[in-house]
């Protein structure tokens, strides 16, 4: 009965919402592994990508991904130059006075990786004194100028999460506050497992880390029904655990 209830809330939504031009869904420039990974020439890959694929097929919507940085990626939402933010975008408070969220689609903790030896807890204490690399405009950023900086760690923003990953193999920077699966990728390299160890997860801050990651839309758009449709009635058909089993050995939708 739950099925068929989803299924009918489903094409209810599917059949209210009139699509006029393809849905230009805005995704980050730069990699982040395994959720959006950019190839030479110009296609992409990745957990988010084939969940997008997923939606957008369940939703009959002709959707093009519009690659744009991260930086400015809300601004080209509300500007209409791109029409959904689908890049790992945590749901937090903030961003929504300025922004909808569709629910969540997935749910992964915030952890602490450093060269290794260096930090021995992920927290203030273990951080004093270190140089801790962050994505800018992202959660963790906001986490870290939070709980670190005022005790003694200076933060170092960067455009893209490669970029951290960079100076962190490199020693240019001590440690580096990331979502766990990317950095969990990360020390699967060659670099990373040579330079660096997960040194565990920080304490939770919902307030900051937010609730899950959702897609992003103008506020009052009808397309967020549409896309909360679809994530339910690919989470119902075993469509959703079907992508997630090539690259998760757990749940990554989370409680």
């Amino acid at each position: 009965m739950k099925k068929l209830a989803l299924a009918a809330a489903a094409a209810l939504a599917f059949t209210t919402f009139a699509q006029a031009e393809p849905v230009k869904i805005g995704v980050d420039t730069g990699a982040y592994p395994p959720f959006t990974i950019p190839a030479a020439d110009g296609s992409w890959s990745g957990w988010e990508i084939d969940f997008m694929k997923a939606i957008c097929a369940e939703a009959k919507l002709d959707c093009v991904i519009t690659p744009t940085a991260w930086d400015g990626i809300i601004p080209a939402l509300t500007g209409g130059q791109i029409d959904v933010i689908m890049s790992s975008m945590s749901i937090t408070a903030e961003r929504s006075k300025v922004i909808d969220f569709s629910d969540k689609y997935y749910n992964t903790p915030t952890v602490v990786i450093a060269g290794k030896g260096l930090v021995p807890t992920p927290d203030a204490a273990g951080l004093k004194g270190k140089v801790i690399g962050v994505q800018v405009s992202t959660t963790q950023e906001a986490y870290a100028m939070k709980y670190f900086a005022p005790e003694g760690a200076e933060v170092k923003s960067y455009q893209t999460a490669d970029e951290v990953n960079q100076d962190l193999a490199a020693g240019r920077i001590d440690a580096m506050v990331i979502d766990a699966l990317p950095g969990g990728e990360f020390l699967k390299t060659e670099e990373g497992a040579a330079c660096c160890e997960q040194v565990g997860q920080v304490a939770d801050d919902a307030e900051i880390l937010g609730n899950g990651v959702g897609f992003g839309l103008r506020k009052g758009d009808p397309l967020k029904e549409v896309l909360n449709a679809a994530i339910a009635a690919i989470r119902a058909n075993g469509t959703y655990d079907a992508i997630s089993k090539p690259y998760f050995d757990f749940n990554i939708y989370g409680e």
